[in-house]
């Protein structure tokens, strides 16, 4: 597992969320100014069974456009270019050498997917600038992990009770709620804690979600409990029978939580192995801390293995990997009512948190980047209709900003409120 470098001084200080569009423009000129010529490539291709005498010249980037929203209350467009491939961070694949790939996946499915993955991103760049903007106390979420979290989303069972999946998610699912369905500015009114919350009234800060008509547990801001928790619903599952199961997210550096290794144990027991999908999408960051630095076994899914759990690791990054990786997963879990351990390699575009600034990082690869050059292509989309729709849900999102703004906070006689089940008042 090789490491990313930590994020820069200069991304730190820089105001703007989103990517500078000079920046961006500058990165794209010097990658296209080091493309090899055409002639150059397939001269490479015919000697490529041979010993190399000398280092192959490097291939060709491929430009893309997409709109991302300025820090104004007007929607602007911007070139981003794709500064860095993933096989630079983690041994994924070079994304110009995917550009040109066929999918395998209905034209629908992608359209729909690709509309998902850029409403979350819209969504988290508002969120964003809410905090910086003071409407919200702290923000941390999953731009970078959409092309893994969205397919997750599209594919969940939804419903209340054992026969439908339970979800124990951590703070980075914003994309798995909004295809199953929320509103994005309950997602805004739980930045800002305003008292219309619906997911904990103003009490708990933005990614924190909870529906019970879903089966959607609390998120707690405690690391990697979810892992624990989840057991118990696996339990539920494995009494109840039939197709529902137990998903359960959460992000690498808290594997190094006992939770996680409980969690593996009591889903693995012989005779009582539990329908439980578990899910690590590795980033590799623990806030600021390297995983390299900290990881000894090659793929955190291995760790699956001494259990006798079936194990995957797939490129979080691609999202027709991602879909089919999931498919297979959940349809084993539904069948074989025992527990599966994937691991996703995704991105983090924008740091952990606002605690590190919350500013673009430049070296990571941006999934949706990579998604739209495919669905170009491919004829699948067209650019224009890619950016129309990123100004609409921008245009969207900042009038919902703009109404939550004007709605209530929480009455402080509420306080003590939920404390215990059922519970308002003071309980005492």
């Amino acid at each position: 597992m090789k490491s990313v470098s930590p994020i820069s001084k200069k991304a730190h200080k820089s105001a703007p969320t989103p990517a500078p569009a000079k920046m961006q423009q500058k990165a794209a000129k010097a990658i296209v100014k080091n493309a090899a010529p055409k002639k150059v490539q397939q001269k490479v291709v015919k000697k490529a069974a041979k010993p190399a005498a000398k280092s192959s010249a490097t291939s060709s980037a491929v430009k893309a456009k997409t709109t991302k929203p300025t820090a104004s209350t007007s929607t602007s467009k911007a070139v981003h270019q794709q500064p860095q491939t993933s096989s630079q961070k983690n041994g994924m694949k070079d994304v110009s050498a995917s550009v040109s790939k066929k999918f395998r996946l209905e034209p629908k499915l992608l359209i729909k997917t690709h509309d998902l993955m850029i409403k979350s991103r819209v969504l988290e760049e508002r969120l964003i600038r809410m905090y910086k903007q003071s409407q919200g106390y702290f923000w941390l979420g999953g731009p970078g992990e959409e092309a893994f979290q969205a397919p997750l989303g599209l594919l969940i069972h939804k419903g209340k009770g054992p026969q439908f999946d339970f979800m124990h998610f951590h703070y980075r699912a914003g994309a798995p709620m909004l295809a199953m369905g929320m509103d994005p500015i309950d997602a805004m009114r739980q930045m800002a804690n305003v008292a219309t919350d619906p997911f904990s009234g103003g009490r708990n800060f933005v990614s924190h979600y909870s529906r019970r008509e879903w089966n959607v547990v609390p998120v707690t801001s405690t690391i990697e409990t979810q892992y624990l928790t989840a057991i118990g619903s696996g339990i539920a599952q494995k009494r109840a029978g039939g197709k529902g199961i137990t998903i359960v997210t959460g992000g690498d550096a808290g594997t190094a939580e006992g939770d996680f290794a409980s969690c593996l144990i009591w889903a693995s027991r012989p005779g009582n192995e539990l329908p439980m999908l578990i899910i690590v999408t590795n980033n590799q960051f623990g806030i600021s801390t390297p995983a390299a630095t900290q990881h000894g076994e090659k793929n955190v899914a291995d760790r699956g293995k001494a259990f006798g759990i079936r194990t995957a690791t797939i490129n979080g990054n691609d999202v027709e990997e991602s879909t089919f990786a999931l498919r297979e997963a959940m349809e084993y879990v539904r069948k074989e009512r025992k527990p599966f351990l994937l691991e996703a390699r995704v991105s983090r575009l924008y740091g952990h948190s606002s605690a590190t600034g919350a500013n673009f990082i430049g070296n990571e690869e941006d999934p949706i980047v990579t998604f739209e050059n495919q669905l170009e292509a491919s004829g699948v989309m067209s650019r224009k209709d890619m950016d129309a729709l990123r100004e609409k849900y921008t245009a969207e999102m900042l009038e919902q900003s703009k109404q939550v703004r004007n709605e209530p906070m929480p009455d402080a006689s509420t306080i003590y409120d939920h404390t215990y089940a059922g519970q308002k008042g003071k309980y005492w």
